[in-house]
Order: C-alpha cells, then sequence, then structure tokens
C-alpha cells in the first residue's frame, strides 16, 4: 500500500507543479486542435472531418489520413508470486494509419492499418502470465510461432448515408455501443465484421442497430466468432501427440485462437457448442436506442443483444437531472435481463464453464444462465467536477455474459480491469472527476480517481475471496507545447481484506489476502499527425 500511496502523491505534485508552471506561461494560449484525439473513454475522435463533394474523383483526391504513433507500458505486481501469479512487464510501440474517403452523393469508404510490437524478455515471462499487457502482442501468434508483431486491418468498411443523420456501414469497424466497444486501451483496438445501422433523425433519438458476423480483439490478428471459445478440436492440435505436458500446452495456446476475453464464458467451446448441436459461427445481433426528453431533464437509454440459440440481454437505464443553486444533480438507475436460449446447458451458469461447479459452490440452477443485474447512482456536477456514488448488484442466479468489451457496470461501478459482474457480487463507488475539455483536447490534467468495494460471494466466482477494495487513479493530458501529443498514466490497487482470520488454499499453497494483492500500473503515450 506505501508504494501506491507515495507513486501517486509524487505523480500528483509533479501535475500539480505542470499544471500551476503552464497557468502561469501560457494563460491565454490556445491549443491548435489536430486531426483527431482519443477522449477520456478511449474512443478516438476526427476532429477534421472529410468533406462531401461533387465529383466521384474527389472522392479519393478529399479524403483524409490520420496517423498515429503509440507507445503503451504495463507493469504488474503482484505482492507473493507462484506459479500462477507472476510479476510482469511488457512495453507495446506501434501505431496506425487510417484514411477516410470524402462522401459523394452519400457514398464514403475507410480503412485502417494497425501495428504493434511486444518488447518483453520471453526468458523471465510467461506469455500466459500476463494481465493487461496481453494486447501488446497476440499472445497466441507468439506460442505458435515466436512473432512479437500485430500488423493487421483493423477496418475495412463501405458506407452510404441518406437524410440528414442516417447511414449504413458495410465491413470491419469500430462499433460504439452499450454492449460492444472499440476499447481503444492498448494497442489495437476491438472491431467487428458486420452491418451497422444508424440514424439520429428522429426527433432528440439516436438509434442503432448492428449484425456483427465476427469480432477481433485487441490481441487477434485475425476475426473470430463472437461466442465461442477455441480448443484443440477447433485449432487443429496435433492429435498424435501422447506427451501430456505437451497436450496440456496445446489445449492452452488453442483456447487463445477464438474469443479469449477475459469476460468470455469459457464453457462456451467449440467441442460443447458441437456436441450440443449449437451454431459456432453464431452472429452477435445489438440494438441501442437513447432519446433526451428535454422538457422533463430526463434521458432514457435502452441497448439489446442476441446471440442465436445461445444467449440475449436487455437494458434499461434512466437519469434524471435538477439543479440546486449551481450543482446538478444526476440520479440514475440500471436494469439488465439475461435470457438463456441453450447456452447454459452448454457451458453452465459460471463464466469458468465448470459445469461441476455444484460440487464445491452454491449456484441454484448449474444449468441456467438466466439473471438479473440492479444499479443505481448518484451523481453531483459543478463547474469542472463530477462526483458519482454509485451501486450495483448481480443477483444470486447466474453470471453475466458479455465478452465484447461492453461491461455492465460501466458508468456505475466499472474501474479499471475490475470484472464485477458475476453472480451474488455486490459493488459500492465513490468516484472524483476533474476534467476541462469540451473538444478531447485536455489542455489541463484531467483527473479520475475511485475506491471500489466488492463484496463477492466465493463459492459463486472462483475467486476464492470474500471482498476487496480497489483504489484508482488516472491522469491525461495533451502537451501543449507539442499539441498532438497525449499522455496518460493509470493506477489501480487491489486490496483483499479479512487476512487475519481466514487463509486461502491454491494449488495446494497455503496463501493469505495480503498475498493476493496487486499493483497494475500502466503509461500510454499518442501522437496524433
Amino acid at each position: 500500500m506505501k508504494k501506491i500511496t507515495l507513486l501517486s502523491a509524487l505523480i500528483i505534485t509533479l501535475v500539480t507543479n505542470l499544471s500551476a508552471l503552464e497557468d502561469n506561461n501560457t494563460t491565454e494560449q490556445k491549443v491548435k486542435l489536430p486531426k483527431a484525439t482519443m477522449l477520456k473513454n478511449s474512443t478516438v475522435s476526427y476532429l477534421d472531418e472529410p468533406i462531401e463533394v461533387e465529383s466521384f474523383g474527389e472522392l479519393f483526391s478529399e479524403g483524409k489520413f490520420y496517423g498515429r504513433l503509440r507507445s503503451n507500458t504495463f507493469y504488474f505486481n503482484w505482492n507473493a508470486i507462484d506459479d500462477s501469479h507472476d510479476n510482469t512487464l511488457i512495453s507495446g510501440l506501434g501505431g496506425s494509419v487510417v484514411y477516410q474517403s470524402a462522401i459523394y452523393n452519400g457514398f464514403g469508404f475507410g480503412a485502417g492499418l494497425y501495428y504493434s510490437h511486444g518488447f518483453f524478455n520471453e526468458n523471465v515471462d510467461n506469455a500466459l502470465s500476463f494481465k493487461a499487457g496481453k494486447d501488446a502482442f497476440s499472445r497466441y501468434s507468439f506460442l505458435k510461432t515466436g512473432n512479437k508483431n500485430m500488423a493487421v486491418l483493423g477496418q475495412a468498411y463501405l458506407q452510404y448515408a441518406w437524410w440528414d443523420d442516417t447511414s449504413l456501414k458495410l465491413g470491419r469497424q469500430l462499433v460504439e455501443g452499450f454492449y460492444t466497444k472499440s476499447n481503444d486501451t492498448k494497442m489495437i483496438p476491438n472491431t467487428f465484421d458486420g452491418l451497422v445501422f444508424k440514424t439520429e433523425d428522429i426527433p432528440d433519438s439516436t438509434l442503432q442497430l448492428s449484425y456483427l458476423a465476427r469480432q477481433k480483439l485487441r490481441d487477434h490478428v485475425e476475426a473470430h466468432a463472437v461466442l465461442m471459445q477455441g480448443d484443440c478440436a477447433s485449432d487443429g492440435c496435433y492429435d498424435s501427440l501422447t506427451d501430456q505436458d505437451e497436450i496440456d500446452a496445446q489445449e492452452k495456446i488453442a483456447t487463445l485462437s477464438e474469443n479469449d476475453d477475459s469476460a468470455m464464458h469459457k464453457g462456451l467451446t467449440y467441442t460443447n457448442l458441437k456436441a450440443a448441436g449449437k451454431p459456432t459461427d453464431a452472429p452477435l445481433i445489438t440494438g441501442d436506442f437513447h432519446t433526451s426528453l428535454a422538457s422533463y431533464s430526463f434521458d432514457l437509454d435502452t441497448s439489446f443483444y442476441v446471440v442465436p440459440e445461445l444467449l440475449s440481454q436487455v437494458m434499461v437505464e434512466g437519469n434524471y437531472e435538477f439543479t440546486v443553486g449551481d450543482v446538478r444533480i444526476i440520479p440514475g438507475a440500471r436494469y439488465i435481463k439475461q435470457f438463456d436460449n441453450g447456452a447454459g446447458a452448454v457451458g453452465g451458469a459460471s463464466l469458468s464453464g465448470d459445469l461441476n461447479i455444484t460440487n464445491t459452490r452454491s449456484y441454484n440452477d448449474i444449468n441456467s444462465l438466466e439473471s438479473q443485474m440492479v444499479a443505481a447512482r448518484l451523481v453531483f456536477k459543478i463547474n469542472k467536477y463530477k462526483l458519482n456514488l454509485a451501486y450495483t448488484y448481480v443477483l444470486d442466479e447466474a453470471d453475466l455474459v458479455t465478452p465484447w468489451r461492453g461491461f455492465p457496470t460501466s458508468g456505475y461501478t466499472r474501474s479499471m480491469a475490475r470484472y464485477n459482474w458475476k453472480a451474488n457480487t455486490k459493488s459500492y463507488r465513490a468516484e472524483f472527476v476533474r476534467c476541462t475539455s469540451t473538444d478531447g483536447i485536455y489542455n489541463d490534467v484531467y483527473v479520475q480517481a475511485s475506491v471500489l468495494y466488492q463484496d463477492n460471494d466465493p463459492d459463486k466466482t472462483g475467486l476464492q475471496h470474500d471482498n476487496s477494495l480497489y483504489y484508482y487513479l488516472g491522469l491525461m493530458q495533451n502537451i501543449a507545447s507539442l499539441d498532438n501529443m497525449q499522455w496518460r498514466f493509470r493506477i489501480g490497487y487491489q486490496q483483499f481484506l479479512n487476512t487475519d482470520t481466514r487463509k486461502l488454499q491454491l494449488d495446494g499453497i497455503a496463501f493469505s489476502d495480503d498475498d493476493l494483492n496487486n499493483l497494475d500500473t500502466r503509461f500510454e503515450i499518442n501522437y496524433f499527425f
């Protein structure tokens, strides 16, 4: 705990001094807007957008290129290490070139090339032990061929727009919805292959419908199934292997070949789906509808997803705003209902995919993924400051399944890398934000700090702990003297509780809660041109 306190204090002191110096020397200085920037929610905003043209030739000549150089470094430290818990250090270096054509009679197209090279010592660090830093390279490619590079076509789409704000986009693209996100916090964004319809021509509303056939996670070179975990049967592991250690190693590698997201249901494997007569290439169908009832100061959001023959979910959220003096107060609530359309019988109620989980843990129905979540928050805003007090509860039924980088607890109790949507989990968070940007350029330091308390059910989650505290600090700023450059620093510390009353048993070795405490540190630089 001393490490994070000391480090955070030093960073805050440095940032405060830099901000004061900038205020004294460049009070009237305005930062020139770059062609693109990254917003606080990790989406790229194109500030210099393509124009509409009057000839087919200008469709190409008036298009725009957006370049980006990127560096991302990750350090993860456990209080105690063993075969399953390694301290790791890894950096990613790369960038992207995105082209967007001009718009001619409503038609346009775009493409994006992305590259990343992972820097780590393979003689020291086990590729399977990386946590946040795993997305700096493809673990699957590295374990298969030793390749630490990723060079991918991240975007390739055609689009057509009609009326004022209605469009249809076909191909590989970023899809920003409640259940799907680009989640561009590493080196390469999360993208999808499919069809997306979006309209803002409904008064005070936005509607988006998506049919997504394939997904390409951030650490994948090729697209893969949206809701299937790979195994030896899908990956073509060597059938002639007889050495058990080699067989086990190949099986671990095979799990990385399809959807290996941290929130993926590990029981929905190729073999299990085939045996149950379920599709292994089912699409993801999503819908998002937002409307603002200005006269009532009320915003309503509804979203859904459907993976045919497997799972579906519905989300409803409302936020009401009123003012008291200079303070804007926004109470909000969210409800999620998950419907089991056959996936529970295949993989079980737990994200772990352990169908024998009833031997040691107490799911009400191990063969059902029917579940619910409720959430509430109270947000206070005044000038550039925000305080968010929030609560979420995943009911004592089944784990929520959303492995497309959209998080059920986002905006409520979602902190960096905290997956608090397992059955019978209650989460409480207090978040403070200082933000002065209105255009995505953070001249002053953006500050986000939070404390999250999670009350878990270890009999459900398999995490082998009851509860924990998670402390988070995130800082971000565009450098005034180099206006296209932005730096980010994020740090989180997880503290497990009840250390004086209980011992844990992991792989036959006794551990205390303190041994599992961990520090997650990330530093990122983006240069847009």
